[in-house]
């Protein structure tokens, strides 16, 4: 059984804007554009909820960071960027810095549970 995570995905909310390609206002544009960030903040919420699972799971410190896995990572979203029409100039960068803040936090939670 899964509880309801505190930030939840509003999909109602996101359905509601305008597609990028229709826009014909800055209004428009700006209505999507807010909609997109309120939908990606509950998804990056969840995201951490999961360095707090690993910051409990892992057995010590020094296998927070794992330079493999991030690497997979970011293959990952590579991968699933192209055909989403995300350009990898966009991807590599904004993942490689969610990935380091995410280890960031993810040793903050792991010392303070220890």
């Amino acid at each position: 059984m899964t509880s309801k995570s505190p930030a939840h995905f509003d999909l109602d909310d996101l359905n509601a804007r305008t597609a990028p390609e229709a826009c014909e206002t800055m209004a428009e544009v700006r209505d999507g554009v807010d909609r997109m960030d309120r939908a990606l903040v509950a998804l990056i919420a969840e995201r951490s909820r999961y360095m707090q699972a690993a910051a409990r799971i892992k057995p010590s410190r020094d296998v927070v960071r794992d330079e493999e896995r991030i690497e997979d990572v970011v293959t990952k979203v590579l991968k699933a960027a192209e055909p989403a029409g995300l350009p990898a100039e966009i991807a590599e960068p904004v993942w490689r810095e969610l990935v380091e803040q995410s280890i960031a936090y993810e040793f903050k939670v792991w010392d303070k549970t220890r």
